[in-house]
């Protein structure tokens, strides 16, 4: 159960800090585990016990420690979840050799990049253990194998057997471009957990180098990794410490153990901050009412501390608007606009006036940002080319998928050259050429050299034209540049665009569709695009646009929230909405999961909701559009999360 915090003023977790240092410095050394929630501070408090335990600031422990590690050439790793996260970390540290900051994906290719062997033993065992859970699982059924599950066994062999005639393996997800030893970000941390695990000379590197490990984010930390640390710290106590940072009930993706607390061993020190440092108090009061809630179909623990907010944050607004899902999306874009007005005028915040627009939109799902960001058409093409690729991740990679290069890149660099009007800005797009290299190889005859410049300044021209053409798809806009061959261009994009073959009609639901039949739909769709459309999405990508999802602004915070929840406009399956506020009943498998105490859709619906609410730092309103508006309302009031004042029916459209 949640466990109430005392009033102590702002200074209630000043002792955290060297509570921390304390567990490092000990002798033995202590692994710890730090609760930390939303706004929490989490980020200063790290920063601030590596500065002591590394010698920045004179601390008396600290300093001996700093000497130890300096003197058997080691240093403390500090693992995060994003490359932003390691740049804010190194930023507010500065320069400190004794210091070494990455992602997990960074720190696991660290550890076995260049063990080619090793690499293919791991590899090897990882998939012979898919085979084994894939036969007792075909086993399991009341008809036992079928021709699907031996064809599943047999792709996973031929994988193998691919695997046993790589000489070398890097790390990249692109595995068309880069080649068949090209590992995948799943690859990279699955096979650095096996070899944790299993290779004592590899656990011993670990040791050497890093004594001590601090995983930021850990609940969403993949669990394997995690596991085989727990072990390393284990096997190794004393000589390896482990220190966690982050707060389940933020944890937003799968990768990461569904209870973190009940995996922490029960010796480990569970230091605590208990103020939340961002957020207005009705914005804490909310999000401590939406983690303590009973909701049918929650199977997670109500496990964490409530959080209080500091003395001069003693205000802050919340409504929730509920609406009928079956509106239109332009009539649901124009009522979100109205809900924005109506925060304005009852509020009195300018922020949430149309002219300043302040305020940040968050929604459930990349297909709902798309619709209401109107590059629908767009996202679901790249999506079908590469699902995985498709949309911007939390760790700060936004290129898009690498198959469509170089229309994310130079194109569209290219593109912000041309004027309204056509004109174009000659010199911003000499630039843009000469960094792509593409006047790298012009011919040395003079003739043939103007022939060739002339041939590019035709292309950029026909290029210039059809960009600002309000009905040009990508394929019109793309021609000049691909039949001039002007940038370094993935030939699949090529032969794509040299096939203007309709694809295969879309397979039924549940149906298995082949990767090729899939990627020429994507293709097919994508060069039918409009070419505007592609403008925005690469703006999506960025984070350049007023919306953005749950996960893109996890450990982010903005001033004014608006947080649109629509499972109808998001096609999700694994979240609703509808479900946790009342307006649609549990599914079997729902009620089946919770019963297990399995994770379902309720749990995974209110860590969401929890997180959303905690980005706002002053005001936030919810805007939920549900298939049965009036049930929402009367579980919403049920809940007791808002006043009556704070929830807003929204009319019906005409």
């Amino acid at each position: 159960m949640i466990t109430d915090a005392t009033s102590q003023g702002n200074d209630r977790d000043a002792h955290v800090v060297e509570e921390i240092c304390g567990y490092i410095t000990s002798v033995p050394p202590r692994c710890f585990f730090l609760f930390a929630g939303a706004g929490s501070g989490k980020t200063r408090t790290l920063v601030e016990v590596l500065r002591r335990i590394t010698g920045i600031i004179e601390h008396l422990k600290g300093t001996h420690y700093a000497e130890r590690l300096r003197s058997r050439g080691q240093s403390v790793r500090v693992i995060t979840y994003t490359k932003n996260a390691t740049s804010v970390i190194d930023g507010r540290l500065g320069e400190n050799s004794l210091a070494s900051v990455s992602t997990i994906h960074a720190f696991c290719w660290e550890l076995i990049c260049g063990f080619n062997d090793d690499i293919r033993d791991a590899l090897l065992a990882l998939n012979a253990t898919r085979i084994e859970k894939a036969k007792a699982k075909a086993m399991g059924k009341k008809h036992g194998e079928s021709d699907k599950d031996r064809k599943e066994y047999a792709e996973i062999e031929n994988e193998s057997d691919e695997i046993r005639l790589i000489d070398a393996f890097i790390y990249h997800p692109d595995r068309n471009t880069y080649g068949k030893g090209a590992l995948s970000h799943a690859q990279v941390l699955q096979v650095a957990s096996w070899l944790i695990r299993k290779r004592p000379t590899l656990q011993r590197i670990i040791e050497d180098r890093h004594p001590l490990i601090l995983i930021d984010e850990s609940q969403d930390t993949m669990k394997d990794v995690l596991d085989a640390l727990f072990e390393l710290s284990e096997n190794r106590a004393g000589r390896i410490t482990l220190g966690l940072l982050g707060d389940h009930r933020q944890r937003i993706y799968s990768d990461g153990h569904e209870d973190l607390p009940s995996h922490v061993p029960t010796d480990w020190a569970r230091p605590a901050l208990q103020m939340n440092h961002r957020s207005q108090q009705r914005i804490i009061e909310l999000i401590n009412k939406i983690w303590e809630s009973d909701i049918e179909g929650r199977s997670q623990p109500k496990s964490g501390l409530a959080q209080c907010a500091r003395a001069e944050k003693n205000g802050g607004i919340v409504r929730i608007y509920v609406g009928d899902s079956q509106a239109n999306t332009v009539d649901k874009i124009q009522t979100e606009k109205d809900c924005a007005r109506d925060m304005a005028v009852s509020t009195g915040i300018t922020a949430w006036q149309e002219d300043f627009r302040g305020y940040r939109m968050l929604a459930l799902e990349h297909k709902l940002v798309a619709k209401r960001g109107e590059f629908s058409d767009a996202y679901n093409a790249m999506a079908l080319l590469d699902k995985d690729a498709a949309a911007p991740k939390s760790n700060g990679e936004h290129s898009g998928p690498a198959i469509v290069r170089p229309l994310l890149g130079p194109v569209l660099d290219l593109a912000a050259c041309v004027h309204d009007d056509g004109s174009l800005n000659e010199f911003a797009a000499m630039n843009v050429l000469r960094q792509n290299d593409v006047l790298k190889n012009l011919p040395q005859t003079v003739l043939e050299r103007q022939e060739a410049l002339a041939r590019i300044h035709d292309a950029v021209m026909k290029f210039s034209a059809a960009s600002i053409n309000e009905g040009a798809t990508v394929r019109d806009v793309l021609a000049p540049i691909l039949e001039e061959r002007l940038f370094d261009t993935d030939q699949r994009l090529v032969l794509a665009y040299e096939d203007a073959s309709p694809p295969l009609p879309e397979p039924e639901p549940r149906s298995k569709e082949s990767k090729e039949d899939q990627q020429k739909r994507g293709w097919y769709a994508l060069f039918n695009t409009k070419w505007q459309e592609i403008r925005r999405y690469r703006l999506y990508l960025a984070g350049e646009t007023d919306l953005a999802t749950h996960q893109v602004v996890k450990g982010s915070e903005f001033k004014h929230v608006m947080v649109v929840m629509d499972d109808e406009d998001a096609g999700g399956f694994m979240f609703s909405y509808d479900k946790l506020l009342g307006a649609v009943a549990l599914s079997k498998t729902d009620a089946e999961n919770s019963s297990a105490g399995k994770e379902t859709t309720i749990d995974r619906t209110l860590r969401l909701l929890y997180v959303t609410c905690s980005r706002a730092e002053e005001s936030l309103a919810l805007v939920l559009w549900a298939k049965n508006p009036q049930a929402a309302i009367e579980a919403i009031g049920r809940y007791a999360w808002f006043t009556s004042n704070e929830i807003v029916s929204l009319p019906s459209a005409a």
